[in-house]
């Protein structure tokens, strides 16, 4: 199973931007698809954005369409998430998860995982 580290979070005000990387280490990131997720305070996990193998497909929940753009350089083993004019409802813990089929199915599989990584806390001020 590939290894994630989520980086690239912290404390913003309302407004700002902020981009986000997922890296992969032990094994090359380059065939798997790739999902961003947060989860805010006493909140469940909830998908936000994806992007297939090759980054030719693009996915994301309806309500974040416009903010946040997903994107990957397989070159360098990582996967980003560019999230601008963010809200204070953005505040949450931000993970990332892959998919070894490559191809995008949706988000359950990811969200069905136990094994997730630390995460990066991502807090919008108002």
């Amino acid at each position: 199973q590939v290894q994630l580290v989520e980086s690239g979070g912290g404390l913003v005000q309302a407004g700002d931007s902020l981009r986000l990387s997922c890296v992969a280490s032990g094994r090359s990131l380059s065939s798997y698809a790739v999902g961003w997720f947060r989860q805010a305070p006493g909140k469940e996990r909830e998908f936000v954005a994806g992007i297939t193998w090759n980054g030719d497909s693009t996915y994301y929940v309806d309500s974040l369409k416009g903010r946040f753009a997903i994107s990957r350089d397989n070159a360098k083993n990582t996967v980003y998430l560019q999230m601008s004019s963010l809200k204070s409802e953005d505040t949450a813990v931000y993970y990332c998860a892959a998919d070894p089929r490559g191809s995008w199915y949706g988000p359950e599989l990811m969200l069905a995982d136990d094994h997730w990584g630390q995460g990066t806390q991502v807090t919008v001020s108002s």
